[in-house]
């Protein structure tokens, strides 16, 4: 084997169910296998990701609300990777259906970047870089339906996640919506002054766990936004 070459390992795509928790992700031993890739790119790659990737905190309802920069519920119709100016990235792009905290036209593009790769690259010097899986990091898929509440752009690679990587990205299965964490923490310590909730939504804040109707979770979060719930002391 030629010793200047990085070896390919396999790599598994896709979502794994976790609770949300304290404990340290895979980051910092993605980084220390790949030791031998240049200094500035790792420091680069540090930078990009989010602070609470280093802790996956479980983050309840009104958490993924409070911090949103934005809302969006849509498709993805585009899901793209490459790197730029040495940062490793991907591209989803999603067909808006509706936006909350801030106004997107149906029927367009939202488009973002997160942290990492899908695919293998190889530099000029035969090493290669590897589509590294951030513990917790929300993946997609084309042709899924999701409610997606986003961080706002990081810095200057203007680099985005959803509130709480996976756990602020909900795709439907038909009327029901659900996180990758199965809503699991979802609406807990979430209490909403009496009188305020419909019994749909009374019913929905009781679940532990599980998917739920996606109209119900949308609207609630849409009146909360409107009526400013947390602001007022209404959403605790």
């Amino acid at each position: 084997m030629n010793p200047s070459v990085h070896p390919v390992t396999p790599h598994r795509f896709g979502p794994r169910e976790r609770t949300p928790s304290t404990a340290p992700t895979g980051f910092a031993a993605w980084v220390k296998r790949r030791a031998l890739l240049p200094a500035a790119f790792l420091l680069a790659a540090a930078a990009a990701v989010p602070s609470h990737a280093s802790q996956l905190v479980s983050q309840n309802l009104k958490q993924l609300i409070r911090e949103a920069d934005v809302i969006v519920t849509g498709e993805v119709t585009r899901i793209t990777d490459g790197i730029d100016n040495g940062m490793p990235y991907t591209e989803v792009t999603m067909k808006v259906n509706g936006s909350i905290k801030r106004d997107i036209a149906a029927n367009s593009n939202f488009s973002f970047r997160q942290y990492g790769l899908l695919k293998t690259r190889k530099f000029k010097d035969g090493r290669y870089l590897l589509p590294a899986r951030i513990e917790g990091m929300a993946t997609w898929t084309v042709g899924e339906k999701v409610t997606t509440f986003m961080n706002k752009p990081v810095g200057k690679s203007g680099m985005r996640t959803p509130v709480g990587l996976a756990q602020g990205k909900f795709t439907y299965s038909g009327s029901q919506a659900a996180n990758s964490f199965d809503n699991r923490g979802l609406f807990k310590d979430v209490t909403v002054a009496p009188g305020v909730l419909n019994a749909r939504e009374s019913a929905m804040l009781a679940k532990p766990a599980g998917a739920v109707e996606g109209d119900v979770l949308i609207n609630l979060v849409k009146r909360a936004v409107k009526e400013q719930w947390i602001e007022k002391g209404v959403m605790r």
